[in-house]
């Protein structure tokens, strides 16, 4: 059974080689069950130029790691878990969270307050994000050429400020009124071509199984049989899960919402109506702005700002849970506690992007409970600081993080959690190689 570091104390023997990105330690046959055999080629990090904590004693090809039967100090578990952050991007990786901690234990120290629906604000939300799309409009009906995509890149944030609202009103925790809250979710939707009521019912699966291997909707790692199943399957996924990941939510949007077979009999009548309100708007809206615009109009006017919504849809839900360090778990090894707060990153956007799409990367509160109102996440978030801090995972947005996700988190390994597809297939992955180079490699 592989060793993991973060969970034992261990000896280390050899020279201060600087190991490759790799895989795991591997037991010696010829050893006693406490006795690994690390390889410096197979270490599944890589290490800073800071200083060593090995000591050479001589010189050898390998490093023998001994597994002691005690727990390590916190001082080695911390500066452990501060060098994964150097390496991935994080401003803090989480302590375990203990077996014996249930969700309802976490959800039991938030105060009260923050569960409460007001429709103040939830109408400040509605025109926050009414007001910024119509500038967004005005802005690419003004802007000349060379200014389009900023003005497309601020109307694709303000659109996903809709998405924030109807994705509240699914949760049932932005109005008092629920039939209100079915009527703006629909209406918030359709702008995105997104069915109100089918994205819904997939998105409870979401929160009841975050993170459960073969279970969740969003972001699952590739299966290795599925890998090598097929050479063509293994190219588009190579690109899907590399360069065009920021953009996948496409292929999840037509994927899982239009199929009414993949909908239990109780649901389909809601999502039948969901389907004729995107339709219809559709039918309506687009022939409507071709017939103001033209084609190039259409593009202009809501193709690029649609593609913008969906570079943040993409990238926010792939921030929210996939990190080496995050495992995927079969069922029988899950554990909701450890999933919704460990296995959920909370990560800090510029300004006017939290701004423009309501908090929604305060996220780890959200998964503790999605009763909670988008505006009092910031409230949740630092109760959960104030009692399970140490748990959480943390970053703010920048190059190392996403590329680490970009070209490291693809096929699924329950040692390692995932492999990268350049480990097992280099000779199909130029993507990746290609963003291993094109992309900065700083925090």
């Amino acid at each position: 059974m592989a060793c993991r570091i973060p969970h034992s104390s261990f000896l280390f023997l050899g020279t201060q080689k600087r190991p490759n990105e790799g895989n795991r330690i591997f037991p010696h046959s010829s050893t006693s069950s406490g006795t690994n055999i690390l390889k410096w080629e197979s270490l599944p990090r890589r290490i800073s130029k800071q200083k060593r904590c090995f000591i050479p004693l001589r010189h050898r090809k390998i490093a023998k790691a001994v597994s002691v039967s005690v727990a390590p100090s916190s001082a080695d578990n911390a500066e452990y878990r501060q060098q994964l952050c150097q390496d991935y991007g994080f401003r803090q990786i989480g302590e375990p969270l203990p077996d014996n901690v249930t969700l309802r234990d976490i959800t039991e120290t938030l105060p009260k307050k923050v569960f409460e629906i007001d429709d103040a604000k939830a109408l400040k939300s509605v025109l926050i994000s009414a007001t910024s799309y119509a500038l967004g409009i005005f802005m690419i009906a003004k802007a000349p050429w060379y200014l389009l995509p900023l003005a497309w890149a601020w109307t694709g944030t303000a659109v996903t400020g809709f998405f924030v609202i109807g994705h509240d009103c699914a949760h049932k925790s932005f109005s008092k009124n629920k039939l209100v809250e079915d009527i703006i979710g629909t209406l918030a939707f359709l702008p995105l071509i997104y069915p109100y009521e089918p994205w819904r019912f997939k998105h409870d699966k979401h929160h009841a199984k975050t993170n459960m291997l073969g279970e969740d909707t969003a972001w699952l790692p590739i299966g290795r049989e599925e890998f090598d199943s097929s050479p063509v399957f293994r190219k588009a996924i190579i690109y899907a899960y590399g360069p065009f990941r920021p953009w996948m939510s496409i292929a999840h949007w037509l994927k899982c919402h239009f199929d009414l077979k993949t909908f239990r009999p109780n649901e389909v009548n809601r999502v039948k109506i969901s389907l004729t309100a995107v339709f219809a708007f559709m039918a309506i809206g687009w022939p409507l702005i071709i017939y103001q615009t033209g084609i190039l109009g259409w593009v202009k006017f809501w193709l690029m700002p649609w593609l913008g919504y969906h570079f943040w849809m993409s990238t926010f839900t792939m921030v929210h849970h996939t990190a080496p360090h995050i495992p995927y778990k079969s069922s029988d090894e899950w554990n909701a506690a450890q999933a919704q707060l460990n296995g959920t990153v909370h990560c800090d956007y510029p300004s006017w992007i939290e701004i423009l799409c309501h908090d929604i990367n305060v996220h780890i509160p959200h998964h503790i409970s999605p009763r909670i109102p988008s505006y009092n996440l910031r409230a949740a978030h630092q109760s959960l600081q104030e009692n399970w801090g140490k748990y959480m995972n943390e970053a703010t947005w920048n190059w190392r993080l996403m590329k680490t996700i970009l070209t490291v988190c693809h096929v699924y390994n329950k040692e390692k959690n995932y492999i990268a597809f350049d480990e097992i297939a280099p000779e199909d992955s130029q993507p990746i190689t290609f963003l291993k180079k094109l992309m900065p490699d700083y925090a």
